[in-house]
């Protein structure tokens, strides 16, 4: 096993190439049936499936009033979700423990997922076109909106996702472990995902997309993470 690179903690993580490459192999397994899943989800909504019901159910139902600290608290938990604020702590996150480990991969791989968030999920509020719920048109997609899929749920997913993961790969050295940090993903993310619902923002399946999209481009840069070995930026 190879010391870290502060020369105090004993690295547990295995290195060997064919171990990284079986963990590449899954990841992109799990990239290909999240995209799978998001590409039916969006087939639903376009030919107005059982989840386009789903859709008109939950946009129709009466959304209590909130105010004061309670509304404060809910735009707080959106914020989450918020591209440059989850950008902002990533990066942070990412340059702090690039500096303490001597490798610049944390750092490569938030780029790189921002990058991915930017052109895949952009792209695909672009292309479909979907409004939002609050409109509740009766055609619904491919009408010059933006809700399609959740950019906050993506952004909460991938980028808590990647923080998370580079914290576990990084701390992945006796005494500490391994830091799991995924619980704490799943509650953010689903924390997001309920106050775009209760606001009335997106759709069901806006958020449900938006999950699949994000979990795909996420498992899709641990994928990529850990099909390039290095000595000088370990992981």
């Amino acid at each position: 096993m190879s010391a870290n690179a502060g020369g105090l903690f004993d690295d547990v993580v295995d290195q060997r190439v064919e171990v990284r490459r079986k963990e590449m192999k899954t990841a992109l397994i799990w990239s290909g049936f999240l995209t799978l899943g998001f590409l039916l989800i969006t087939l639903d909504v376009i030919f107005k499936g059982l989840l386009y019901k789903v859709d008109q159910y939950l946009a129709d139902l009466e959304r209590p009033k909130f105010g004061g600290f309670l509304n404060f608290l809910i735009l707080r938990i959106d914020d989450l979700g918020l591209r440059w604020v989850t950008a902002s702590i990533l990066l942070i996150a990412a340059i702090l423990i690039s500096r303490r480990f001597k490798s610049w991969r944390p750092l490569n791989l938030s780029v790189l997922s921002l990058i991915f968030l930017n052109v895949f999920v952009g792209a695909a509020k672009i292309g479909f076109g979907r409004c939002k719920a609050r409109q509740d048109f009766e055609v619904c997609m491919f009408t010059d909106g933006m809700a399609y899929p959740s950019g906050h749920v993506s952004n909460a997913l991938v980028t808590w996702g990647l923080f998370a993961y580079i914290i576990f790969r990084y701390t992945h050295r006796a005494p500490f472990e391994g830091l799991k940090l995924y619980w704490l993903v799943a509650v953010l993310t689903i924390s997001v995902a309920f106050v775009s619902l209760l606001r009335n923002t997106h759709w069901f399946t806006d958020v449900i997309g938006g999950m699949f999209l994000g979990g795909a481009i996420l498992v899709l840069v641990v994928a990529i993470d850990r099909f390039i070995p290095s000595t000088r930026q370990p992981s």
